[in-house]
């Protein structure tokens, strides 16, 4: 009997604007090398650094209680899930959401140097923070969603979904070795785009654009009240039953051919 993989605490941040066709999400289509969900579009995010459990850091905003209550952990394990929001969202795509302690705007062009250090691990984002007199802002985001990963995957993380808004003056880029393209899309474009066989989704991504593709805009999007529970879905055989969570059946509807073998493709 084959062990199930253990579970690795991880952040994902769904990165959002006001578009011209309601709220527009940056997405990232990962390289094919990539251990988990390679070849797939994804929202940016990875796992936490365990030195960010229980780091001395600047921090405005809900406290790791408020966080722990709302993503069902503890206040240790919500420090490091916060700090993995922050800093994957600069790793994968330079977006910074960090202000100096006093609420003044940070120069973020002149903190870029860092950001490969912050990639390899070789600088921890407490670190980064103390020698940039930095304060994470942790009242730029709101909790989305939680989902785990099924048993039948090589590869499990226990992941937060995390809501950021792009800060005034700021863009997202590819600049990262993690994904092959990456770019802004309307939600209700990129759920098209699924459907037409243009990227692969997996169902959490699927299930976060359906919900922000239903909003006309950012605002509208914060202002939603949402109770987090843990989705982890059943392992399916070939007709998908057993991999039940909301919308399922219109997930598998709207999924294409080439989508259905590539989903299938994965299976071990």
């Amino acid at each position: 009997m084959t062990d199930t993989p253990p579970l690795r605490d991880a952040s994902t941040v769904v990165l959002v604007r006001d578009g011209d066709d309601g709220v527009d999400v940056f997405l990232q289509r990962r390289v094919q090398q990539m251990a988990f969900a390679g070849g797939m579009t994804v929202f940016p995010g990875g796992g936490v650094d365990e030195r960010d459990a229980d780091a001395d850091l600047a921090w405005i905003g809900p406290d790791v209680q408020w966080w722990a209550e709302h993503f069902s952990t503890t206040a240790t394990g919500a420090q490091q899930l916060v700090c993995a929001a922050v800093r994957e969202t600069f790793e994968e795509c330079g977006v910074l959401l960090v202000t100096h302690p006093d609420g003044s705007a940070a120069d973020v062009a002149s903190l870029m140097p860092a950001r490969a250090a912050l990639e390899s691990r070789e600088l921890s984002f407490a670190e980064f923070l103390r020698e940039h007199d930095l304060a994470l802002r942790a009242d730029l985001l709101r909790p989305l969603a939680h989902w785990i990963t099924p048993k039948i995957e090589k590869r499990r993380y226990d992941t937060r979904f995390f809501l950021a808004e792009l800060p005034a003056g700021q863009d997202a880029d590819a600049e990262t070795s993690e994904v092959e393209t990456a770019q802004w899309y309307s939600a209700s474009r990129a759920l098209e785009d699924w459907t037409a066989g243009k990227h692969f989704l997996l169902p959490p991504t699927w299930t976060q654009l359906r919900e922000l593709a239903s909003y006309a805009s950012v605002a509208d999007l914060f202002d939603a009240k949402r109770t987090i529970s843990p989705i982890e879905p059943g392992t399916p055989n070939d007709d998908f039953e057993g991999m039940r969570f909301t919308h399922a059946d219109e997930y598998f509807a709207s999924m294409n051919p080439q989508a259905r073998e590539t989903f299938f493709r994965r299976k071990p």
